[in-house]
């Protein structure tokens, strides 16, 4: 069950990461807010949740621009 949650929050987590934000300052903290979030509720580390999503957010925004 726990696993299950686990993964429907991952992919919830990934669907608010698709909400890219238009300037650089948004795009990190939507990943930003998007990884803590998701850290919380897996009682995982909210600041490095918090740095993993805003980096991956902007890594993806900044690959793929016209996905945002």
């Amino acid at each position: 069950m726990r696993a299950r949650l686990s993964t429907l929050l991952c992919v919830v987590s990934l669907g608010a990461l698709s909400a890219c934000g238009d300037t650089l300052p948004e795009q990190a903290l939507i990943g930003a807010g998007a990884g803590a979030a998701t850290a919380a509720v897996v009682s995982g580390s909210l600041a490095t949740g918090a740095v993993v999503g805003a980096a991956g957010n902007v890594a993806f925004c900044q690959a793929y621009p016209a996905r945002c």
